[in-house]
C-alpha cells in the first residue's frame, strides 16, 4: 500500500459512515436542545457563515471556544458539527462553529484566509454574545486542525505578516501537516490540491508564531502519517521554545476521535474544557 493511500481515512475505519451518521444525530440532538444562532455572517460569501451555540444563563466575559470541521478540504457542514458544542457550553463557554469554502471549487488560500478572518470577526463582535474577546481558544479536526493552525502561522509564501486574531490556545486534532502527499492521493480528483498550494501551506515549513498554548492530539488507531506529522510539528514548536503537547489517545482513530471531541467526560472533551478553563 502506498504512503498516500493511508490518507484514505474509509479503508482504515470499518464504520465509518455509522460514525458519520452519528455526528449529524448528536448534533440534531444538541440543536433541539441548546440556544443556537445559525449562520451569523462574517464575510459576504454564501459559506462565509458560522453558528453559535450559548450556554444557559451565559455570563459577560464568558470564554469563546472556534471549532474547525474537517473534510479534507473539500466537504462538510458545519451543521453536522455542532455536537462539539456541547462540551464547550458545558464550560460555561460561548461556541463558535465556522464554515468555509470548498475546494475544488475555491483555492486553499482563501480556506485559510476565511478561517483567519471568521475568528478576527469574532475577536471585534464578541461581547454581542457575551462573552470575552480576550479568551478566545480554538480547536479544529483533520483539515480543520490544518486550517486553524494558521491562525498562529505564517505560510512561506506570505510576505507580510496577515492580520491574525489574539488567540489563547490551539487544541489540533489529527491534523494533516505536511500537505506534500495530498496532491498524489486520493483526493486528486476531489480536492485537485496542487503542488504548489501543498508547498505554500504546509504547517511544517510555515512560520510557526507565539501561542501561549498549543495541544497537538492524535488518535492511537490512525495512520502513520497522522503520527508522524503530529510529532514533528509537535518537535518543532517545541525547539522554537513554544510551549507544545503531543497527546495521543488511545482507542480513538480519525472518526471516533470526533465523538471523544464532543463528549464532556471524554479523554478529548476533558481536555479541552481543561483548555477553555484555564484561558
Amino acid at each position: 500500500m502506498s504512503h498516500q493511500d493511508l490518507y484514505r481515512i474509509r479503508d482504515f475505519v470499518p464504520d465509518f459512515d455509522a460514525i458519520s451518521a452519528e455526528f449529524t444525530t448528536r448534533s440534531q440532538a444538541l440543536t433541539a436542545s441548546a440556544n443556537v444562532l445559525s449562520d451569523i455572517r462574517y464575510g459576504d460569501r454564501a459559506r462565509e457563515v458560522m453558528d453559535i451555540v450559548l450556554p444557559n444563563n451565559v455570563k459577560a466575559g464568558a470564554p469563546l471556544h472556534v471549532f474547525v470541521h474537517g473534510g479534507y478540504w473539500r466537504s462538510g457542514e458545519k451543521e453536522n458539527y455542532r455536537l462539539v458544542a456541547e462540551p464547550i457550553v458545558a464550560a460555561g463557554a460561548v461556541a463558535a462553529i465556522i464554515e468555509y469554502d470548498l475546494m475544488p471549487q475555491s483555492r486553499l488560500d482563501l480556506l485559510v484566509d476565511q478561517v483567519r478572518r471568521a475568528v478576527l470577526w469574532l475577536q471585534s463582535n464578541a461581547g454581542r454574545f457575551g462573552a470575552d474577546p480576550l479568551r478566545i481558544t480554538v480547536s479544529g479536526h483533520s483539515a480543520g486542525a490544518h486550517l486553524s493552525s494558521f491562525l498562529a502561522a505564517c505560510g512561506p509564501d506570505e510576505q507580510n505578516r496577515p492580520s491574525l486574531p489574539a488567540i489563547r490556545g490551539l487544541l489540533l486534532v489529527s491534523g494533516i501537516y505536511d500537505l506534500s502527499g495530498i496532491p498524489g492521493s486520493f483526493l486528486r480528483d476531489e480536492a485537485r490540491m496542487t503542488e504548489a498550494e501543498a508547498a505554500s501551506w504546509s504547517p511544517l515549513t510555515s512560520r510557526q508564531l507565539p501561542c501561549p498554548s498549543r495541544i497537538i492530539a492524535v488518535g492511537a488507531d490512525e495512520t502513520e502519517p497522522f503520527h508522524s506529522q503530529a510529532a514533528s510539528l509537535q518537535s518543532r514548536l517545541t525547539m522554537a521554545g513554544e510551549p507544545a503537547q503531543l497527546l495521543t489517545l488511545q482507542g480513538l482513530n480519525h472518526m471516533n476521535v470526533v465523538l471523544d471531541l464532543a463528549d464532556p467526560q471524554g479523554q478529548l472533551g476533558q481536555r479541552m474544557m481543561d483548555l477553555i478553563s484555564s484561558n
